[in-house]
């Protein structure tokens, strides 16, 4: 939201007040609190008539440093609230002092010093001991509005007339980059947009987001989180083009500046604020096939599609049932469709013995149809969402007369997590949980009677999925839970696993879904999907083969469409050639499955971290690099590969590779870096190069077992260019930590006794087949 018309003039309909100087510091136990009237205070009498800004400062954690800004204190601070530091808050100690430079508070490795200046407003923020500046908070950059303007101060006293607005700025440095706000689709780099944190169903091609995330992260070393789960609105340089302005509608606006030497270090204390990733276990890493959504399919089609895959050599790890296991106009009552799934139980059960999968998801959103069984249980106990006059909130979006699950209310959760109980008991291992986006927040009345409503919106997305998440928890194990969720918001990393939405079927839309997982990767989601081929449409099979390739480069990889299936047969008239599709999803499936005892276990530090496993930004790791910070092409997988997918038919791709030497997976070529490169690439293979100094371990080559294996057994090391302290971790099948591989100084490998079978070191890079090296690869000047 913009409240002025240029530098000088305030948007028409709008008033607004700004700090204009600190005129009172008082020390508290936690910080700072400073007393800053929308006047500058010349004699005593200006101090009547005049409105103040309290700014509160305070000590989070080493690194971190809250500043709230309000106006009327006395306004209700109604929930919910982020659940913050959900393991435990680190201890800090405020430090407090005084000197020409101003008023300074440290926490640890931050700092805020308030300028000394009479009549002065500015607050800077940066390293402590003096290495960096990072933002300030400069003449100007708090303040409040409301609208529409009154015309008297008189106009106030009944404030129902009104909206009042309160926001901050912080300064931008020149080329400095601004990142994240959840799962976003248009331009990675957030300057210049205007950004509406409102969850919504919008697709991948509008600059809606079903991810909504009130962190930020700079290119200049520094993140911010907004704690506020209602509507966020950020005018990121497209208002004052050097400041990024934060506002809400309220009383008082609050968040956490944080600061680390890089930022991985930004992100792992942004997961102490709201809460690490989840760990998961090692089939989910395996490939998702579904039944897409509004297809027509029984038991006999779900068999036929696993025989299928099975037929072209391509294991699936995890079979997902999309809306229509449930009958038309009853979703959700979690029951079978009785003529579709006679036998649900046994039908899932002879699945898995015959080794056609290993586990089986089923799709659930949080809104009961009234033609289900579970609504009138629901809507008798009080269990769902009431309007204001006492009736249960019912639209025919979406499904005829749904109500929506009341998760503040402990009881409805208890219900909706048993119901759940009975789909585990059928064999059901994992909930793809969709929707939770469109969110009422006007006549509207929530159990818990605190609830803002339009809090509520955003926030709802983490009640739902922790509600189901838990009750995976308790069924299966803490760390082997595992949901599919699409609808987020600040602190939902913590249930994982998400997918990106509804995109589609072209390399557009496979663009924006890089996008997307990039800046949710860098709002601290560990894990991140997409629909393989597109969601809506029937791709065409060279889209479809290139998506393959991009999807089995995820953390976690569907195969999942809308009207149309994503079975590879289906898309090309089955063509068993090499470069059909049914081939091409069998080599990336295998390669994927081959990487796995690298990705368990960079899977183990992203969750510990609170980094993105993949889509990883290339900047996390390549911070000094000014160019790192645009790429929006291409990603890495964990911290040593890099992938760029190919959005060209003809396969035409140009890439990056930052400083240091990169060797290609597939052809074992050298390229030194930093530079922009060109190639060409077949349908099997896409630019994926290995970063120097990494210690590579591979699953056995051409075993078919899926992603779950003996990841200590009969493997390779691959070693690539490597030096003195070079190691990899190795986890088994479990995610228990077996012990590093380590380059000792002579050269030789530490740390083997934890290798089994007929394991092997190749000291030049993994072992490429002569003969298929380079097929399909042509280098471009």
């Amino acid at each position: 939201m913009k409240f002025r018309d240029g530098m000088w003039m305030t948007a028409e309909g709008m008033s607004v007040q700004h700090a204009e100087e600190v005129y009172d510091i008082r020390e508290t136990e936690r910080g700072l609190s400073l007393l800053c009237p929308t006047k500058r205070i010349l004699r005593r009498g200006d101090t009547l008539n005049t409105a103040t800004l309290t700014i509160e400062l305070e000590a989070e954690i080493d690194g971190v440093i809250s500043v709230q800004a309000t106006h009327w204190d006395g306004a209700v601070n109604r929930g919910p609230h982020f659940d913050l530091y959900p393991a435990g808050k680190p201890a800090v100690k405020p430090q407090v002092s005084r000197d020409e430079q101003g008023t300074t508070l440290s926490s640890g490795s931050l700092s805020a010093t308030v300028h000394p200046g009479e009549h002065t407003f500015n607050i800077g923020f940066h390293a402590t001991d003096g290495s960096k500046r990072l933002t300030s908070m400069a003449s100007r950059s708090v303040g409040f509005a409301v609208n529409p303007a009154p015309t008297s101060e008189l106009a106030v006293g009944d404030m129902r007339d009104f909206k009042h607005f309160i926001f901050t700025q912080t300064s931008l440095a020149v080329g400095e980059t601004v990142h994240g706000l959840g799962e976003r689709f248009g331009p990675f780099n957030k300057l210049g947009q205007s950004v509406k944190l409102w969850n919504a169903d919008g697709g991948t091609s509008s600059d809606q987001a079903y991810k909504n995330v009130s962190f930020w992260l700079s290119s200049r070393g520094y993140g911010v989180f907004i704690d506020n789960p209602g509507k966020v609105e950020l005018e990121v340089g497209s208002e004052r083009c050097n400041r990024v302005q934060a506002s809400v509608q309220g009383q008082r606006l609050k968040w956490y500046l944080i600061y680390g030497k890089n930022p991985k270090e930004i992100l792992y204390k942004y997961s102490i604020l709201t809460g690490k990733p989840g760990k998961v276990p090692s089939w989910s890493f395996g490939l998702w096939l579904s039944t897409s959504f509004t297809t027509d399919y029984d038991e006999a089609t779900v068999s036929s599609f696993l025989e299928g895959m099975r037929d072209r050599n391509t294991p699936v790890d995890v079979f997902h049932y999309d809306c229509f296991w449930m009958k038309a106009f009853t979703w959700t009552d979690f029951v079978f469709d009785s003529e579709k799934f006679p036998d649900p139980k046994g039908s899932i059960s002879r699945l898995k013995a015959a080794g056609l999968c290993k586990k089986v998801c089923v799709w659930i959103n949080p809104y009961i149809a009234q033609h289900g069984e579970a609504f009138r249980v629901a809507a008798d106990k009080g269990y769902l969402v009431k309007r204001k006059n006492g009736d249960v909130f019912q639209w025919d979006m979406w499904q005829a007369g749904m109500g929506l699950v009341d998760f503040t209310n402990p009881e409805a959760c208890a219900w909706y997590a048993e119901c759940l109980e009975g789909l585990f008991d059928q064999g059901v291992d994992a909930i793809k949980t969709d929707f939770g986006e469109r969110i009422p927040s006007r006549d509207v009345v929530w159990h818990d009677a605190e609830a803002d409503p339009e809090k509520m919106h955003n926030y709802y997305a983490f009640l739902y999925n922790k509600t189901v998440y838990e009750a995976l928890q308790r069924r299966f194990g803490d760390d082997q839970a595992v949901l599919y969720a699409r609808a987020g918001c600040a602190g939902t990393q913590r249930f994982p696993v998400t997918w990106g939405g509804d995109c589609e079927s072209t390399p557009e839309a496979m663009a924006e879904s890089v996008r997307g997982g990039l800046s949710l990767g860098l709002s601290g989601f560990a894990y991140w999907s997409v629909d393989i081929g597109g969601f809506e449409g029937s791709p065409p099979p060279w889209i479809y083969k290139r998506w393959v390739a991009f999807g089995l480069l995820c953390s976690h990889s569907r195969l999942h469409g809308s009207r149309s299936y994503r079975v590879p047969w289906t898309i090309d008239g089955d063509d068993r050639s090499e470069e059909g599709c049914s081939r091409t999803l069998a080599r990336w499936t295998a390669l994927k499955n081959r990487l796995m005892p690298y990705l368990f276990a960079q899977s183990a530090e992203a969750a510990d971290r609170g980094l993105p496993l993949s889509l990883r930004a290339v900047c996390l790791e390549f911070p000094e690099d000014p160019t790192s910070w645009y790429l929006d092409r291409q990603f890495m997988v964990g911290d040593s590969l890099l992938a760029a997918p190919v959005f060209d038919e003809g396969g035409e791709v140009e890439f990056y590779l930052p400083r240091g030497r990169w060797t290609s997976f597939f052809t074992g070529e050298v390229r030194a870096g930093p530079g922009w490169f060109r190639e060409r690439h077949g349908f099997g293979t896409l630019p994926l190069y290995v970063r120097e100094n990494t210690v590579l371990v591979l699953g056995r080559e051409g075993a078919n077992s899926g992603a779950v294996y003996d990841y200590a057994a009969d493997v390779e090391v691959a070693l690539y260019q490597v030096r003195e302290g070079a190691s990899a971790a190795l986890v088994d099948g479990n995610g228990r930590a077996l012990g590093r591989i380590e380059v000792g100084g002579d050269g030789r490998l530490r740390g083997t006794e934890i290798l089994k079978g007929q394991w092997s070191v190749s000291e030049k890079g993994r072992k490429v087949d002569a003969a298929a090296a380079g097929k399909g690869i042509e280098l471009l000047e």
